[in-house]
């Protein structure tokens, strides 16, 4: 039996869509589920029309929720993937089948939101309540579930925005099956200070009822590990622990994936067998999971996607309550897309964007660019903008030495660092900028005809992308 609205909405633009929702910017970023619990009771429990995953983590918890999506396509389910933030448009946030739905449906489906948020302020007016604060994330996220009920979906791949206790995502009550890639400092101000803090708020989302998954990130510290385990306990979940495969020595033999620690629990594993020998060219990985070992899986990614793809396996297969068929695995590996990840934009001379946006996934880009080329002065330009609030010294300090020449520029996002100021940051870390420009278009065109790597943050790739595929504006 469908979902259908319970009341009218009127037609709506997808213009104005983007009005309302940059209206409820001001509200900022709120640490509370009511007003999303209460939204969706008004619009009759559209998140109970389907099945749901979720996915949690500082680094990778796109990619991850992105091959899970594809995974259980390949498996012959219509999912819904919601992903935050998009790299140009809105409605890349809100996919069905492997597209971003059209940019009438989500404004369709943002006017639901924005209606049943109406009602429910009148509503506690009526009572005498204070009224919520309905934040832009929130009314996205109700747009998704309202979206991918419409559609009839049979799973909803939900990336969480920040954090996992508070996020909008967790509103939802048909979760299944959740994974948290790993930990790192970011969002401090919100999250906290200390890893153990922010993999709290994380691990909030393993739930009674769940199956996990915990990320090869999540494994380090061990107060952080810790952390989420004592979450399992209290859940009275069982996790699967994702860890890379090495050789163990502590029988005097070597033995080849033998868990170093918790042997009570279910473990899985991958191992790259092949890196990438240039930019666009094939990982080839093994992983291993309590149900079957999936051999020589290929994809056009860098090695750090071996992780992300791996977690993606086991959490299908815990949703599934089986394993994955093995072709069907191969085909949706390949075919997933990852924008913005490692991705090249033009072929010749090479364009290639990353929304590495802390020290964590800088890390991650530059061992894949070590990977493909381990020469530095044979790499290309780096154009680097970031954003004010993030970790803009740890940035640097990995990116000055890691590129020949780079070019500062300034993103178009309200949360921008000036180039100028960018500039002075390199100098500091040793490297002056061969140029200085106030947007990321002017830079690009600076750049024209010559190969670069463009990264610092997500609205530099996404606006280096619109640039170079103008379908996506």
């Amino acid at each position: 039996m469908g979902y259908t609205l319970p009341f009218a909405v009127k037609d709506t633009t997808y213009d104005e869509a983007l009005a309302t929702l940059k209206g409820a910017l001001r509200f900022g970023i709120s640490p509370s589920l009511d007003p999303v619990t209460a939204m969706l009771e008004e619009l009759h429990d559209p998140d109970k029309a389907y099945r749901s995953v979720q996915i949690a983590g500082t680094n990778g918890k796109t990619s991850t929720a992105r091959y899970t999506a594809g995974l259980l396509t390949a498996e012959g389910l219509s999912c819904g993937l919601y992903t935050s933030p998009e790299l140009v448009s809105y409605n890349e946030r809100m996919e069905i089948g492997g597209k971003p739905i059209s940019k009438e449906a989500f404004a369709h489906a943002v006017a639901a939101a924005d209606e049943a948020g109406r009602r429910v302020l009148a509503a506690r007016a009526a009572e005498g309540l204070p009224p919520f604060d309905i934040t832009e994330f929130d009314l996205l996220t109700v747009a998704a579930f309202v979206a991918f009920a419409e559609a009839g979906v049979d799973v909803a791949v939900l990336e969480c925005g920040m954090g996992g206790r508070w996020d909008a995502t967790s509103a939802c009550r048909s979760i299944e099956s959740v994974a948290i890639t790993g930990i790192g400092l970011d969002h401090m101000k919100i999250l906290g200070d200390t890893l153990e803090k922010i993999a709290a708020e994380k691990a909030a989302i393993i739930k009674p009822g769940r199956t996990c998954v915990l990320g090869a990130g999540t494994a380090t510290p061990a107060s952080v590990e810790d952390v989420f385990l004592k979450q399992a306990k209290q859940a009275g979940a069982v996790p699967t622990l994702l860890r890379p495969e090495r050789l163990e020595d502590a029988a005097g033999e070597m033995e080849k994936g033998v868990p170093a620690a918790h042997p009570d629990l279910p473990h899985a594993s991958f191992r790259i067998r092949e890196l990438p020998g240039r930019i666009g060219g094939s990982l080839i990985f093994d992983v291993t999971t309590p149900r079957q070992t999936l051999a020589e899986l290929g994809a056009l990614k860098p090695g750090y996607q071996a992780a992300n793809i791996a977690c993606a396996v086991c959490l299908a297969e815990d949703f599934l309550g089986r394993a994955l068929d093995p072709d069907r695995a191969y085909d949706g590996i390949v075919t997933t897309p990852t924008p913005g990840r490692f991705d090249i934009v033009c072929p010749k001379p090479v364009v290639l964007i990353d929304a590495c946006h802390n020290p964590q996934s800088v890390d991650a880009f530059l061992t894949a660019v070590a990977d493909v080329e381990p020469d530095r002065e044979k790499r290309p330009y780096l154009l680097c903008a970031v954003l004010a609030d993030k970790d803009v010294d740890g940035i640097v300090e990995r990116l000055s030495a890691a590129f020949p020449k780079v070019v500062c520029a300034q993103t178009a996002s309200p949360r921008a660092l000036p180039a100028a100021q960018l500039a002075e940051v390199f100098r500091a870390h040793g490297k002056e900028p061969e140029g200085i420009y106030p947007s990321v278009p002017e830079a690009v065109e600076a750049l024209r005809g010559k190969p670069f790597c463009a990264c610092g943050s997500i609205t530099t790739a996404g606006e280096v992308a619109a640039i170079y595929r103008p379908w996506l504006r």
